[in-house]
């Protein structure tokens, strides 16, 4: 499954007992198309308040349903907070997260001199004119393989804390910042970290070059704050080509993500 979410009011993608979760919904949908209770294993566990524009996630049920008439019969048993968009067959060694090579994540800012209230759910508001290129400076100093350890909230998680950022890179839309950051895999709060990171960097506090410094630290009091959730976006999710039931590689990221 393709699955776009609005994050606002959700407890983020896996199920929890104080309120409704993606994968409860989810869950929900196609217990009443199919009449089994399936739990759908996502890409990633994006938190609560975090939104997808296409996060990837499946699940094995027994069902003579076309992919194209589940897609019909799930949307409809969805809250309009969550869509699916695409449905297709998969090969059994097909693995939502353990599966995936890259993700793309994209945090938004606004820097408006005046609140736009249409974004207000899905923009950090900061009260500083930032700095754009000072902060694009920042973003390309942590690109590669490194311990990111400092941008983990409450390390370890992981086994590893190692993971390759292949891009990170700020560019300017108006009153909007974009920080768009892609990678093998990422840890608890990463993204939002190095957001949160960045921000000083574009209000002028920091250097660029305080980025390699938080990363050689491998101490999260060197990182900023971790930014609000309403701000990221999962945008996309890499996999290897499964035209076939040939074996494919896994990855070692299963993470809690955002």
């Amino acid at each position: 499954m393709l699955i776009s979410y609005d994050g606002t009011d959700l407890n983020g993608w896996q199920i929890q007992p104080n309120g409704p979760s993606v994968q409860s919904h989810l869950a929900d949908a196609i217990e009443r198309v199919t009449g089994q209770r399936i739990y759908p294993v996502g890409s990633g566990r994006t938190d609560a308040g975090v939104h997808a524009i296409a996060q990837v996630a499946h699940f094995d049920v027994e069902s003579r349903l076309t992919p194209h008439t589940l897609l019909r019969a799930l949307n409809h048993f969805l809250p309009e907070s969550i869509v699916i968009r695409e449905i297709a067959e998969v090969p059994n060694t097909f693995h939502a997260s353990k599966s995936a090579i890259r993700k793309l994540y994209r945090y938004v800012y606004s820097d408006s001199e005046v609140r736009d209230i249409f974004q207000r759910q899905f923009a950090w508001r900061v009260h500083y004119r930032l700095n754009e290129r000072a902060m694009d400076e920042g973003a390309g100093l942590i690109l590669g393989t490194h311990d990111f350890r400092s941008f983990e909230t409450e390390w370890p998680n992981r086994k590893s804390s190692v993971r390759t950022i292949y891009r990170c890179e700020v560019s300017r839309l108006g009153n909007n910042l974009i920080l768009d950051i892609e990678a093998n895999g990422f840890l608890y709060n990463m993204v939002r970290t190095i957001a949160g990171s960045l921000y000083e960097i574009g209000r002028g506090r920091w250097e660029p070059g305080r980025m390699k410094e938080i990363v050689d630290g491998g101490d999260r009091s060197l990182a900023g704050q971790t930014a609000p959730p309403q701000g990221l976006f999962l945008v996309r999710v890499t996999y290897p080509d499964f035209s076939t039931d040939a074996e494919v590689p896994t990855s070692e990221n299963d993470d809690l993500e955002e």
